[in-house]
Parts: structure tokens; sequence; C-alpha cells
């Protein structure tokens, strides 16, 4: 099966605790360590099996062999990827079950992610995540007084949950820009500024 590393988490002796996105499922699999093993990192997409140990609760993993991405040697497209996919780790951790949507996302994103500035592909698959868990704020009604927003620019906070300008003190987005993201998940006309402020939103959390 295939999935993608969103945390790592070193137990004794330099064993790993591996947690991967798969179609269908979030996986804790333990890793022993050894020199015949390949590498592994953080937002790698592997092809791995899991095998179940009557020792342990926890699966093993094995078998495993990187699927490698195009740009996996650009450092600063890899660093990008890596925090935001450490992301998914905190927003799923307590997952029980899960839809194929997010390893399609992943998929589709890391496709995608030296074909535009990568921080456009991750605010887009951002949107796409908080519509399929329904918490996507089309309406735009301010998130801390209640009211409409009427003004040519809202402002954002975590979560992308809209607010006046006045009433967050944050940077203002064009609300048409703002508008194509919810409705359509482009950034076309997003500017940099404001992509570099919604990634800043990103970080703090899906």
């Amino acid at each position: 099966m295939q999935g993608y590393i969103i945390n790592l988490n070193k137990v004794k002796d330099e064993d790993l605790i591996v947690t991967i996105i798969s179609k269908g499922s979030l996986d804790n699999l333990y890793r022993f360590y050894g020199a015949r093993h390949g590498v592994i990192n953080l937002g790698f997409k592997i092809d791995f099996e899991k095998e179940e140990s009557a020792k342990s609760s926890i699966s093993r993993l094995k078998d495993v062999i990187h699927i490698g991405f195009k740009w996996i040697n650009d450092y600063r497209l890899l660093k990008l990827w890596q925090d935001f996919l450490s992301l998914f780790h905190k927003h799923l951790r307590d997952a029980e079950e899960l839809d194929d949507f997010y390893f399609d996302l992943l998929d589709y994103a890391s496709q995608n992610w030296d074909k535009q500035n990568p921080k456009r592909v991750a605010i887009e698959a951002y949107a796409k995540l908080l519509e399929n868990e329904g918490r996507l704020h089309e309406e735009l009604n301010c998130f801390l007084c209640s009211l409409p927003i009427e003004e040519k620019e809202i402002s954002l906070v975590r979560a992308f949950l809209p607010t006046h300008k006045a009433c967050s003190h944050t940077l203002g987005i064009n609300k048409e820009a703002l508008i194509e993201l919810f409705e359509n998940k482009s950034s076309i006309f997003l500017n940099d500024k404001e992509v570099d402020r919604l990634w800043y939103l990103l970080l703090q959390g899906l």
C-alpha cells in the first residue's frame, strides 16, 4: 500500500513510530532501526507493508520503498512540503477512521507542488479540506461581531474565518479574490502578499 509520512517519533535505540496517511486509513507503525533500512523522512510518499505483531498492539512497518517526487532535491520546496504535511498530524491524530479524501488531497498537492508557488497549492488544498469538513465560511459574516462584511477587503483569522479588518486588526484580502478561493478553490486573484498572509494562517493549524 502507499501513503504519506506525516510524523516521525523517535523511540528507543533510534527506532521510530511512523504516522502515515493512506487511502482510507491513518496508521501509527513501528519501524525498527537498522542499516538495511532505507532512509525515510517527514513528507515522503512510500510504498509499504504492515505486519501484525502478537507481542505488540502496534503493527510493524516493513518493505518500505520511497516513491520520490521530481522536486524532492529542492530544499525550499521540500521544507515547505514538510511544514504543510506536519499540520495533518495534529489535525488528524485522534481520528479513528479516515476517508480517501486526505490521501487524494496530498496526492494532488504533491503533483502540483513545483508547478506554481507551493504556498498557493497548499492554500487551495486547504480550502478544499475546509469545504470537505464543513468548515468553509462562504457567507462572509464576521466571525468576531457576526455582522455581514460589506467592505472591499476582508480579513481572515485561523481556519480562514472571515472578519472585518477593524475587528481583527489584520491584513485585508481582496473580497473578489477570496470569493474565488472559497468558491472555485483557486488562488489566481490573490497577490503574493495575500498568499503569504494565508500561508501564515495555515501554519497556525488546520
